[in-house]
């Protein structure tokens, strides 16, 4: 019996389950997946990035800090926040905005990075998912995403937090439908959609009760 069959069958006899997987690293798991980088370095350098003859420099004010950045005029800030900036929550999706699985906010709003030029953000304020963290604490959203188990394989889970933050800034207080059209422009394509609606819930419960369900 080969190697990799030998172990699967003994994982089953174990009584080895995804579900209970999950659930003995839930916690790490959503926390990673909420940070979207190690925790210890969340603005960690990217790799080196070769700008062309026609870059400029452009400010960027990224979760309250500014940041001044060589840039060509054609990249999205999907790419400049990911490979230049090194804030991998963000995730990089369809690239051509389907998903949202890049959403930021930009003054409060929710955009598709992959849509947004770099240069189009100079003099507005950005939020990516590292940016809804208190030091190494789960921002509202974040929290309530963990509680009510909104997501399975994870990958699309950035780009709902940040949905959900920003119809909350806007309305601390949605109705379910609010809530379905705040995030229709994310897609899940595990259909994790009720927990992602409880959980949008629960965030808005949270920060009407300053941080306690």
């Amino acid at each position: 019996m080969p190697e990799d069959r030998e172990n699967e069958c003994c994982n089953q006899q174990k009584g080895i389950s995804r579900r209970g997987f999950l659930s003995t690293v839930g916690v790490g798991t959503v926390a990673a997946v909420s940070l979207g980088s190690a925790p210890a370095v969340p603005d960690a350098p990217a790799q080196e990035i070769h700008a062309g003859e026609d870059a400029v420099t452009i400010n960027l004010r990224v979760n309250g800090t500014a940041r001044k950045i060589l840039v060509e005029p054609r990249w999205s800030l999907l790419y400049v926040i990911r490979d230049l900036l090194g804030l991998t929550g963000t995730k990089i999706g369809c690239e051509r905005g389907e998903c949202g699985a890049c959403t930021v906010l930009i003054d409060g709003q929710p955009r598709y990075a992959c849509l947004t030029f770099a240069v189009e953000a100079q003099g507005h304020e950005i939020t990516t998912l590292e940016g809804l963290m208190d030091g190494e604490k789960l921002g509202q959203v974040q929290q309530a995403f963990l509680e009510e188990d909104a997501y399975q394989c994870g990958f699309c889970t950035p780009g709902q937090i940040m949905a959900v933050e920003g119809l909350l800034r806007q309305n601390p207080n949605p109705t379910i439908e609010q809530i379905r059209i705040g995030v229709s422009g994310n897609l899940c394509r595990c259909a994790a959609y009720q927990h992602i609606f409880k959980a949008a819930a629960k965030a808005a419960e949270l920060r009407r009760n300053g941080g306690v369900a």
